[in-house]
């Protein structure tokens, strides 16, 4: 049968003397479409259409087809279709279930298609009735949840939650879709819930269920109280937020709910895509759900803190995975509650890790190449994940902890100017080394002509959160700050180098502004945190090595904020901003200069310099009218 005799319906080649013979599904569509109601001469004709087999995409394209006057003629027996296509998911026979889930997807694609521009309300109202769409809806949500929540069958399930999904995605724009109020009254939370908190359903089922429920959160979610969003904020079903990831063969424990869910799809995916091209179309649903849950419940911050062995290193091959065990909700810090673990292994030579770490190593991956739109994509929604991480005080608490420290094996992206990092050189820190690791890690490979401003903006802001945090804590954290400093300087050198082009496009003066200031947060506060003088000394020596990308810069803001132009408070700032790096340039040069032309030699070594300045760095007068600045750009995170 040719491919036009199917879309047809057609059941074979006739002569052209006769009428070619359709499906009888068909024949009974096309009876549907007509004026008057298919049941009139027919008492069975419901009971017989959904006992056939479903021609969708017969129904979408007669649906797309129908234009306005005939919408007005048919809409009572699309009302009914809808109607009776409802009544048949409360049958026995799981025949007229399956296809009255497939008729209610075709209806709800078809009619949104021909219908783009349509308001929600005349769509409810073809599809069926407004005067009766609340009792249609409620009936459906109902029926829909108890063959979520019953013993069907898994591929029933299956059906049930694509057919969400498809009413969920009809419209590009999530929030338009009007359908969805009748979503949040008749909500199937629990429903969604308990296929991830069953280990048998969610297995085959998960992917899903997360998406459905990423989804249903994001709906108008600014405008109006979203009970999704308001139930998930206070989902608690697993008290011991046991996670047990099997990385290698994917194996699931016989407890678990949401946040296990989650986390076994997020490692497992992600992990098995690491060595290969993502699949980033797919993960960014996983990424949206792991957002949600990051940002709306606060108990999936202990989830990301879990701790298990990992998998892809040696270990005693008889010996089981030991569960997490119970890890009470209190005001404690995660860190500190899993510290007191006793079934976590305490081989020294065994290597733990958790879902933090996997998706550090997921998102060092994704963000290496953001020319593409979905990775782009992927790596905006990694930065805004860990922007809330960064927000987080116990996540804090559990990345700085000096007692929980890991080797994180992040996926760096081939230079011609640096070697390629041996895995095994890789030293055991705390999480925020990685963190941190992974910004500079952006930073140093994404200056680029097509500059994405929106990514640096975000990176910049999570090493200021995490600055704030240990400012705020004294945490003197031992990390090599010098790789930070050079990548913040070759980036404010790029935008200098690159001024008239990125202008055309962006507010450069915006991010030189937060480098600046963490310049700023670094010689105002670093007594605080970081870990000896010598890192004091490190970074006077990398400022004046340096001066010169500072000159340049100041000469630069100086130029645009003394003209009249669109730009001119905003380089103000930067010039302002300047004042500690420029106090320090100008009163060490000349001591260096000095030390130079005493000593007859032409270039100072490193450790000349640092001489230097820690002879004269104890008579340093900062001007205080940058510290006042600083305080006032870092009031709303500190």
């Amino acid at each position: 049968m040719s491919q036009v005799e199917k879309k047809a319906g057609l059941l074979r080649r006739t002569s052209s003397s006769k009428k070619p013979l359709k499906e009888k599904v068909v024949l009974m569509y096309d009876e549907i479409f007509a004026k008057e109601d298919p049941a009139k001469n027919n008492p069975r004709f419901w009971d017989e259409l959904f006992l056939m087999k479903v021609n969708l995409e017969y129904l979408e394209s007669k649906l797309e087809s129908v234009d306005g006057e005939e919408v007005q003629r048919i809409q009572d027996n699309i009302n009914s279709l809808f109607h009776h296509c409802v009544q048949a998911l409360g049958e026995e026979h799981q025949i007229k279930v399956v296809n009255a889930l497939q008729t209610l997807c075709a209806l709800f694609r078809g009619v949104h298609q021909k219908n783009k521009s349509a308001s929600g309300f005349d769509i409810i109202n073809m599809l069926m009735g407004f005067d009766k769409a609340e009792q249609r809806m409620k009936d459906l949500m109902e029926r829909l949840d108890s063959l979520l929540c019953g013993d069907g069958s898994e591929s029933l399930k299956s059906l049930c939650l694509k057919l969400l999904l498809c009413l969920v995605t009809v419209t590009d724009n999530i929030s338009q879709n009007t359908i969805l109020e009748y979503v949040m009254i008749n909500s199937i939370f629990e429903a969604i819930l308990q296929i991830l908190s069953d280990v048998s359903s969610r297995g085959q089922h998960g992917y899903d269920a997360v998406v459905l429920l990423a989804l249903l959160v994001n709906y108008r979610k600014y405008e109006s109280v979203n009970p999704y969003i308001v139930k998930l904020s206070i989902v608690d079903d697993e008290p011991t937020l046991d996670v047990s990831i099997q990385y290698k063969d994917k194996e699931e424990e016989n407890q678990g709910g949401f946040f296990s869910t989650l986390t076994s799809m997020v490692g497992s995916m992600f992990i098995a895509d690491a060595d290969e091209k993502l699949s980033v179309q797919t993960n960014e649903a996983i990424l949206l759900a792991l957002y949600e849950a990051v940002h709306l419940n606060r108990n999936f911050i202990t989830v990301l803190a879990q701790s298990h062995p990992e998998m892809d290193i040696p270990t005693t091959p008889t010996t089981p995975t030991p569960t997490t065990p119970t890890t009470p909700l209190g005001t404690t810090p995660p860190s500190l509650d899993m510290m007191n673990n006793p079934e976590l292994p305490l081989d020294p030579n065994l290597q733990t890790s958790n879902l933090l770490i996997t998706f550090l190593k997921y998102a060092s991956i994704v963000m290496q190449d953001t020319k593409d739109e979905h990775r782009l994509n992927s790596a905006r929604l990694c930065l805004i994940i860990l922007t809330c991480i960064a927000e987080d005080q116990y996540a804090d608490a559990f990345l700085h902890d000096d007692n929980m420290n890991f080797r994180v094996n992040l996926h760096r992206m081939p230079m011609r100017h640096r070697k390629k990092a041996v895995d095994k050189n890789i030293p055991s820190r705390p999480l925020v080394c990685a963190v941190l690791d992974l910004m500079v890690e952006f930073i140093v490979t994404h200056m680029m002509k097509d500059f994405p401003m929106d990514l640096y903006l975000r990176c910049v802001q999570i090493i200021h959160k995490l600055l704030c945090y240990q400012k705020k804590c004294r945490i003197r954290l031992h990390y090599t700050w010098r790789e930070l400093w050079s990548a913040l300087i070759n980036l404010l050198k790029f935008l200098l180098s690159n001024e008239t082009t990125l202008l055309a496009k962006h507010n450069i003066f915006q991010l030189a502004l937060l480098v600046v200031n963490l310049f700023n947060m670094f010689i105002t506060y670093g007594d605080t945190f970081l870990p000896t003088s010598n890192s004091y000394d490190e970074l006077y020596y990398e400022i004046v090595r340096m001066h010169q990308v500072f000159d340049n810069l100041y000469c630069m803001v100086l130029r645009v904020s003394t003209n009249t132009g669109q730009w001119k408070e905003a380089a103000s700032k930067v010039t302002h901003a300047l004042v500690n790096v420029r106090a320090i340039v100008n009163h060490f040069n000349p001591k260096i200069e000095s030390y130079a032309a005493v000593n007859h030699i032409s270039q100072l070594s490193e450790e000349q310099v640092r001489s230097i300045s820690l002879n004269v760095r104890k008579n340093v007068s900062l001007n205080t009218l940058s510290q006042d600045v600083l305080l006032k750009e870092f009031s709303t995170i500190s």
